[in-house]
């Protein structure tokens, strides 16, 4: 038994090599529109959170933003229905009563006919911002934030610790009541309805402010905003390497996407992350921290990021070499078809489901160690 334990023991995954994945998933999704292609993705970040998600507070907020991207999609369709789209369509499903407005509301519609063209051209783009934030979703459920914080170069600590603070509240909010909506249960006391999201909704609020005051301490003893000294041309060049890196960023992505910036987009990205890295290597002198026992890139996690950045890849390609299979029209109306090369770029995503699956022995939960 103990040498069973023994090997199916692993090292816990790199908590950025799943928002690697992630992210490389949200890059594919914003570069089609085909709702089949947008489908699959949906698929496959379900299935390896369902397969690799571990069992920790933090994991249990994917159907929150299943429940999001729901709602995203359903505001998208509503807006188009009330005001109208600018896709032109010959197909009226329905004529709804136009109300009249004044004349600096040109260009502004409320009512009038819904066109089949305009509700799929609005479906199209809803499903696109649902699958971004599905994946986004994936990230938060597969990666423990404290780790991830504890990976963060120094320059970024206390940054990481304001978005760790943001991404793990509506987790631990829904913690929360589903632990106060089971007790309340079990004492036969209704859990449903307004009144008893009132009496839920004082010990979910209770529940936050203890955290926030424990939080508050813990970060107090460890130091936290506590700052090394470090010379002014050290500083002066940290803050210039960093925020050159930032707008060189931006600049270079911005020629990525448009196709007059296709000759310097690539190099100056590239010098701008070189510039950005650098001035986080300086800047981590002035918040100098030890880990024990930090996490490592084993080749699992190489291989689970390696996955998500080669879907972003080839769905990269695949809409320059054809961009009619992953943008397809809706006038006129025609069923979109599902492109083989692409919908095979996107089952990639589903190997970290192989090469990490969640285990009742994987060491998955966050250890109790000093930073």
């Amino acid at each position: 038994m103990a040498d069973r334990r023994l090997r199916a023991r692993r090292p816990p995954l790199h908590p950025a090599a799943w928002w690697l994945w992630a992210l490389g998933l949200g890059t594919a999704a914003t570069r089609t529109t085909n709702p089949l292609l947008l489908g699959l993705l949906l698929a496959v970040s379900g299935y390896v959170v369902t397969t690799c998600r571990p069992d920790a507070p933090w994991s249990r907020s994917y159907s929150a933003f299943l429940k999001l991207a729901l709602a995203v999609l359903v505001v998208r369709l509503v807006f188009v229905v009330a005001l109208g789209s600018p896709i032109p369509g010959s197909h009226v499903l329905v004529t709804l009563p136009e109300v009249p407005l004044p004349d600096w509301a040109q260009g502004i519609r409320l009512g009038g006919a819904v066109t089949a063209e305009g509700v799929l051209f609005a479906l199209y783009d809803g499903l696109k911002l649902a699958a971004l934030l599905v994946c986004v979703g994936a990230a938060n459920a597969l990666a423990s934030p404290s780790r991830l914080l504890r990976t963060l170069p120094g320059a970024l600590y206390e940054t990481g610790v304001a978005v760790v603070v943001a991404l793990t509240f509506a987790p631990n909010l829904i913690a929360d009541v589903h632990r106060l909506r089971a007790a309340r249960r079990l004492r036969g006391r209704p859990d449903s309805g307004l009144r008893g999201l009132l009496q839920v909704g004082l010990p979910v609020l209770e529940g936050a402010l203890e955290r926030s005051v424990a939080l508050a301490a813990a970060m107090d003893a460890r130091g936290y905003g506590r700052t090394a000294d470090v010379p002014v041309p050290v500083r002066r060049t940290t803050a210039a390497l960093i925020l050159g890196g930032l707008l060189g960023v931006c600049a270079g992505t911005y020629g990525l996407l448009t196709a007059a910036g296709g000759g310097y987009g690539l190099p100056v990205l590239l010098a701008a992350v070189t510039a950005a890295l650098a001035g986080l290597r300086l800047g981590g002198r002035r918040s100098p921290r030890t880990r024990y026992r930090p996490d490592r890139w084993t080749p699992r996690a190489c291989l689970v990021a390696g996955c998500g950045v080669a879907v972003a890849a080839l769905l990269t390609v695949a809409a320059s070499a054809d961009p009619a299979a992953l943008h397809p029209g809706v006038v006129p109306l025609t069923a979109p078809a599902l492109p083989l090369l692409p919908a095979a770029a996107v089952l990639l995503g589903l190997l970290p489901a192989f090469l990490a699956p969640a285990s009742p022995l994987d060491d998955s939960a966050d250890p109790k160690e000093p930073s």
